[in-house]
């Protein structure tokens, strides 16, 4: 077996939230930096929640910033089974599991319960009433061999039978934390409808793939001490337990999914006249999610009821970033930066905070792990995004934009081929912060003619002022554009170039007024780039435009 296997077992109930994402990135930094291996494992033991949809997004995304595993499911070229321990969705393993529920019941170490919902909704308030929080024992005057008969025809989830004794976990990042006994109950391990919960189940798991590192976060240390008490009595060897440490927003709120449902929440109120149809679902799960804020519109609805409403989500999943335009290598680097860092520094003494997948790998250590909650801070992740952006090769970039745009801006497509992208690249990759952005510098190419708005300021200081005014160089210009063959962007700024010296005057007295007309302000690409994206025929009717607005 080898010697360290790390694991990332997602729920497939949504999408991959960002806090995940680092998770499986540290498990597979971690692995593969001792030579290990990594495990990833689709928990969906809760039926009525997961989906096959889901499982696929998470596979996609994680492959997508190149986090592959090395057992698990087939796609994306990860994943495979050469260890022989799947399968890796859980629902698939029920058999494992009966065999570990039939060891623990013939030990004596769990056993059926036959309380209803509603009879464990009164335990919980009686508790309440005497302020205590609910533990759940087995009662002393239980039958089990009784109970085991009839179960074979009643409803009942299975318990395990916590051991009478506080429960130390020994975290590698946290150190030892003790649990006491008072604190545990006795855990449900098999649901009503037979399924394992997610207490047992990856218990079993962990054992049966020869985890030996179990890296996850915070969220889940309060669960650590039973899966401990399990590991335990099943007679499994206890992994090491890393819990990673939570991240939060700017403001200290948990980075929940819930956030974007919250953003379109008080939009929606703001507005005031939002109807079922706007949100694209019926009126009565329209009006059940107006009323209980615990309910949450689906993704595939949130999203463009946000358009609608205009409301900005924040990003909170992967595929809230992949549809940003962030780039994969970006969000990798920054992420492996929240709660840990390498320590060490470059040459000029800077903190070394830009990597590769290398060399996290290659020094990735829990000792290096902070204990504290981490902050969320976008402007960072930007400033990485745009330094990326601006760094690629030309040709790097434009295969990127393309890729983009194949998923989330099909009509940019439709109006830019290859090799204009990659006439337009290097204007757009100095401005563009996000691939998502990158319309912005070249806006004006998917504007009509006469809908383009000229700047004030920008017509005042550019084509208003000086001797001779802009307005005059443009319209004493005009008629050489047409001639121009071919319209191509060496050959338009020869001729704008000579047109200058010709009549001894400076390259932006006739270049800016160009820039006014093609755009509506003064900053555009390279003149010759943005004319010729622009089409002969189109720069000559923004032109004509131009004079006679400013002739009216």
């Amino acid at each position: 077996m080898t010697d360290t296997i790390t694991r990332f077992a997602p729920s497939p109930t949504g999408h991959l939230h960002i806090g995940g994402a680092r998770t499986a990135l540290f498990c597979a930094a971690y692995a593969h930096g001792r030579s290990g291996r990594f495990a990833l494992r689709i928990e969906d033991t809760d039926q009525k929640r997961s989906s096959e949809a889901a499982a696929a997004g998470i596979l996609d995304d994680l492959a997508w910033l190149g986090i592959c595993w090395d057992d698990g499911p087939e796609a994306n070229g990860c994943g495979g089974d050469d260890r022989k321990v799947g399968p890796y969705y859980q629902s698939q393993r029920r058999e494992i599991y009966d065999r570990y529920f039939t060891k623990l019941i013939e030990m004596g170490l769990a056993y059926p319960a036959f309380d209803t919902p509603e009879e464990l909704a009164e335990m919980r308030k009686a508790a309440e009433a005497q302020k205590k929080t609910f533990i759940y024992r087995q009662q002393a005057d239980y039958d089990h061999a009784q109970a085991m008969e009839l179960a074979k025809t009643e409803g009942h989830v299975l318990r395990f039978k916590m051991p009478a004794e506080p429960v130390v976990v020994n975290d590698e990042i946290l150190g030892e934390v003790t649990f006491p006994y008072e604190e545990l109950d006795d855990l449900v391990i098999r649901k009503r409808d037979g399924f394992p919960t997610y207490h047992f189940a990856v218990v079993v798991d962990d054992e049966t793939m020869g985890v030996t590192h179990v890296v996850r976060g915070q969220e889940h240390l309060n669960n650590t001490p039973r899966h401990v008490a399990l590991i335990k009595a099943l007679g499994f060897d206890v992994p090491k337990f890393a819990h990673l440490p939570l991240i939060f927003n700017p403001d200290g709120s948990k980075m929940s999914k819930r956030d974007k449902d919250k953003a379109v929440r008080a939009a929606v109120k703001a507005a005031g006249d939002v109807t079922a149809s706007d949100a694209g679902v019926d009126e009565r799960d329209f009006a059940k999610w107006q009323k209980d804020k615990s309910v949450q519109l689906p993704q595939d609805k949130l999203v463009p009821l946000a358009a609608k409403l205009g409301v900005e989500l924040p990003e909170i999943d992967v595929e809230d970033f992949r549809r940003s335009g962030y780039l994969p290598e970006a969000i990798v680097n920054y992420i492996a930066l929240l709660g840990w860092n390498p320590g060490e520094r470059d040459d000029e003494g800077n903190e070394i905070e830009r990597f590769d997948r290398a060399y996290l790998d290659s020094k990735f250590a829990f000792d290096r792990v902070g204990k504290k909650a981490s902050k969320f801070d976008r402007d960072k992740l930007r400033a990485f995004n745009f330094d990326l952006i601006k760094s690629m090769d030309p040709g790097d970039f434009v295969e990127a934009w393309r890729t983009w745009c194949e998923r989330y801006d099909a009509a940019l497509l439709e109006t830019l081929d290859k090799d204009a992208m990659l006439q337009l690249a290097p204007a757009v990759q100095q401005r563009a912060v996000t691939l998502g952005e990158a319309r912005g510098p070249i806006a004006f190419l998917f504007t009509e003619t006469d809908t383009i708005e000229y700047d004030e300021k920008a017509v005042k200081k550019h084509v208003l002022k000086g001797e001779p005014a802009g307005l005059d160089v443009l319209r004493d210009f005009a008629p050489k554009l047409a001639a121009i063959e071919p319209f191509a962007p060496e050959v338009i700024e020869e001729t704008i170039s000579s047109h200058c010296q010709t009549n001894e005057l400076n390259m932006g007295k006739l270049a800016q007024p160009i820039r006014v007309a093609m755009t509506g302000a003064a900053v555009s690409p390279p003149l010759g780039i943005t004319l010729s994206s622009l089409g002969k025929d189109t720069v000559v009717a923004r032109v004509d435009r131009f004079l006679k607005f400013m002739d009216a």
